[in-house]
């Protein structure tokens, strides 16, 4: 048995009938010969790998009276032949009907009776291609683990990759009684009212240096200087004195309303598109910037573009949510979640397209500067301690109270990807489009990810607030043409 982290239980107490926790990855390749059969192609090469994807074969145990955070255990029930299906798209098979039948099962919570994840194979698209759909719960995978999973199913040579087999039989675990689950997680209840004052007193203070707030910050630090006793002597270890560098002061963002920042429904879009990213690169080498610069600007622009058509383009510019790793590299355990995010400016307001990378870029050291400064793996330490009760209410009324004044517009993600071509039992992996989530308020994901020589982009919306998510991708991918036109590429 293992217990859940608080930000993993996260992804588990944000659900609701239209609210899912899963991400997913579409992954689009190339039938090596005519008679090949990707489904039988695909499930040998799950079933091969098995003992090297621990999240695949690990199911939910939850807590009696939800004292505690669920356990994974390995499920004794396992059933591969649930988790590989098979489906396709009606003729002629071309990329929006194959993301009307994603959106139909991004569209669906996953049974949380068995372990979360559920692959698809599709057939019947345009030329010698199929697709997989490989969808899998937040609870178990973030970014940079997820691009992991799927570096692992796959194969780096046309051949085949060589598998060592496992070093000892799989075993599955026997469900355990309530007793059991107690008695697993009382050692973990016992100290969390400590570990609680700790992380609070040290949060407290960090934030209040990088606010420039000197009453949290002596608050924080009265706090952790009051505690006596053993309890003082061991939470005192290894106390830092304060820094006093100058800390970047927190700046006040206020995203505006938007037709995608309101209540979702569980209904969903999707499109997807490739980009060069040889060509991204020359832009942002043109220009001094980065690569995730000119994604976010190019974003800006074809968001700006998408507004205006409604007549709701805000005068104020949108606000962005992006994912951070923070995975150091040291993690003892792979299967987690190691994420935070910092909040940046989306230059929506700003009509030319080189202007607009340089006000991305500027925003984005900001935001680097103050996230680096503030205590981000404290913040998502905090997860830890509420009773998931009590943090399964607390999330869903964040969310909508964001409907009212949301905290951001959307989020946009950068994943970096694989660099070497991959493979699935001969077939080669064209392209990789990321598939994500959304939130109540946000009604818009953006997320990219890198494969070879291309960057694949993945939109999600409610398909009741962004209903033309087709022509917002059109726009993203114009507003690139137009930036690497004015940047001399």
């Amino acid at each position: 048995m293992k217990q859940l982290t608080g930000l993993d239980a996260t992804f588990l107490y944000m659900e609701t009938a239209k609210q899912f926790g899963h991400v997913s990855g579409l992954s689009i390749l190339s039938k090596p010969r005519p008679d090949y059969d990707p489904l039988a192609a695909w499930r040998a090469q799950v079933e091969s790998r098995l003992h090297l994807l621990e999240p695949l074969r690990r199911k939910l145990v939850s807590v009696p009276l939800g004292l505690d955070h669920p356990l994974w255990i390995e499920d004794p029930d396992f059933d591969l032949d649930y988790h590989v299906r098979h489906t396709g798209v009606p003729p002629p098979g071309n990329d929006e009907q194959l993301g009307d039948v994603i959106a139909r099962i991004v569209g669906r919570p996953l049974d949380r009776n068995r372990p979360l994840w559920e692959s698809y194979v599709i057939e019947g698209l345009e030329g010698d291609r199929f697709a997989i759909l490989t969808k899998v719960h937040h609870a178990t995978v973030d970014g940079a683990s997820g691009a992991e999973l799927l570096t692992m199913m796959m194969d780096e040579t046309e051949a085949g990759d060589p598998v060592a087999p496992p070093d000892q039989p799989w075993t599955p675990e026997r469900r355990p009684t309530d007793l059991e689950v107690l008695a697993r997680i009382l050692p973990n209840l016992i100290r969390k009212p400590g570990r609680a004052v700790l992380v609070t007193a040290r949060t407290m203070r960090q934030l209040g240096q990088a606010t420039r707030n000197p009453i949290m910050a002596e608050a924080g630090r009265q706090l952790r200087n009051s505690l006596r006793g053993p309890l003082g002597t061991v939470m005192n270890l290894g106390r830092q004195r304060e820094d006093a560098n100058p800390l970047p002061r927190l700046p006040t963002l206020s995203a505006p309303k938007t037709p995608f920042n309101q209540a979702i429904t569980a209904h969903r879009r999707f499109a997807f598109r490739s980009t060069s990213l040889d060509t991204v690169k020359q832009v942002k080498n043109a220009l001094g910037a980065t690569v995730n610069d000119v994604v976010m600007a190019v974003c800006a622009g074809g968001l700006r573009t998408w507004l205006i058509r409604h007549g709701a383009l805000p005068d104020a510019p949108l606000v962005s949510m992006i994912p951070v790793s923070i995975r150091t590299g040291e993690e003892t355990e792979k299967w987690t979640n190691r994420v935070s995010g910092l909040a940046a400016v989306l230059p929506t307001d700003i009509e030319d397209p080189i202007e607009r990378v340089k006000a991305v870029h500027e925003a984005m050291v900001g935001a680097k500067e103050l996230w680096n400064a503030l205590p981000a793996e404290a913040l998502t330490d905090f997860a830890q301690f509420p009773p998931p009760a009590v943090f399964a209410q607390a999330t869903r009324l964040v969310t909508r109270l964001g409907r009212q004044s949301p905290a951001f517009n959307l989020v946009i993600s950068n994943v970096p990807g694989p660099r070497q071509p991959l493979f699935m039992a001969g077939a080669r992996l064209m392209h990789y489009f990321p598939v994500s989530t959304i939130l109540d308020g946000q009604g818009l994901n953006i997320t990219v990810q890198s494969y070879l020589d291309t960057l694949d982009f993945g939109l999600v919306s409610c398909r009741e607030l962004v209903p033309d998510l087709w022509d917002l991708l059109d726009d993203i991918m114009k507003d690139l043409d137009q930036l690497a036109k004015a940047a001399g590429i």
